[in-house]
């Protein structure tokens, strides 16, 4: 934890590109937050908006055409982005560990769910007894049944819901502070995708782990998160309480992702999209990037891009008109 925050991570003006053909497009533009103790934070946009890249930028994971143009990731008071690769190792699957968007592909197909889940804690004190036996113990803990025969199972013997578990398994058998969950239910059914986010509010509430979430779908932030940041073309432009958000948002590609939520059968109405699509990175516009697909747009708004800035206590909007949007309809 961070002793001046009280924060677990402390990410500040984060600045991330991809070199292509000679020449680097960025991809995250001065992104900053903050993860408390024990919270579900979620990182929210649409594809290509940059969530994914920060979250492998925090555990030191991106392509090789990645570069961290700018910007300190700080986990428990230590800077993680000067660190050496050897030094990075000690913090990946012990501090700080990763559950990806797809488990079939995450996971080794020859090896069996015991070996992959201990592979973590080779290196560690202990016989291979008692590996095994805090392997089972994860293995209990994500709620895989009859632990001690599935632990000599391979992946492809197991459901997409049971591959995510043993996943999720892998993730925590070191006893993480901090866990980054990588659209971890988007290749599962609704049914099971609903089991893997309760599970994952039931670990963070029993072992004080913080999670970060990244999605693309705020139905999902509703359900799971406590606080949000709203992503759109690598920036932040809406962040604070997810209550608050949803009450009242303060960002018109808020707004849009917020009325594309199915609301049940009982909703009124289509659901209302939002127009155009996302600009390619090498033809981010001048001035607010969302403005041209932005129903409430003026000229202003082409002119420079507005900062984020707090809307009220803890809520931050980047939107010149965030005040009248704040107090009309949302959907």
């Amino acid at each position: 934890m961070n002793a001046a925050t009280g924060n677990v991570l402390a990410v500040r003006d984060l600045a991330i590109a991809y070199r292509r053909g000679g020449h680097a497009l960025g991809v995250v533009n001065k992104v900053s937050f903050d993860v408390r103790p024990g919270e579900i934070f979620g990182l929210v946009g649409e594809s290509g908006s940059g969530k994914s890249t920060i979250i492998r930028s925090v555990i030191k994971l991106l392509p090789s055409n990645a570069v961290i143009a700018g910007g300190e990731v700080s986990f428990g008071g230590r800077s993680l982005l000067s660190l050496r690769e050897r030094d990075m190792q000690g913090v990946r699957g012990r501090d700080i560990s990763m559950v990806f968007q797809d488990p079939l592909n995450s996971l080794n197909p020859v090896m069996t769910v015991g070996e992959q889940i201990g592979e973590t804690l080779k290196g560690s004190d202990g016989s291979g007894q008692s590996r095994r036996e805090r392997v089972l113990a994860a293995m209990r803990l994500v709620h895989i049944p009859d632990p001690a025969r599935l632990y000599n199972t391979y992946p492809h013997e197991l459901s997409g819901g049971l591959r995510q578990r043993v996943a999720i398994a892998i993730a925590l058998v070191a006893s993480p502070k901090l866990l980054l969950a990588d659209e971890p239910t988007t290749a599962l059914d609704v049914t099971i995708q609903d089991q893997i986010l309760k599970l994952l509010i039931e670990l963070s509430g029993r072992l004080g782990m913080s999670v970060i979430l990244v999605t693309h779908d705020l139905g999902i932030v509703a359900q799971t998160c406590q606080r949000v940041a709203v992503l759109y073309a690598g920036r932040i432009v809406e962040s604070g309480p997810v209550d608050r958000i949803f009450a009242s948002p303060t960002h018109p590609y808020t707004a849009g992702l917020l009325q594309s939520i199915p609301r049940g059968p009982s909703s009124e109405g289509r659901l209302r999209g939002i127009s155009g699509t996302p600009p390619s990175l090498d033809s981010i516009p001048a001035g607010c990037p969302f403005h041209p697909r932005c129903p409430m747009a003026i000229e202003a708004c082409h002119a420079a891009e507005p900062p984020l800035v707090p809307h009220e206590p803890g809520h931050l909007t980047a939107c010149i008109r965030h005040a009248e949007l704040a107090g009309g309809p949302h959907g």
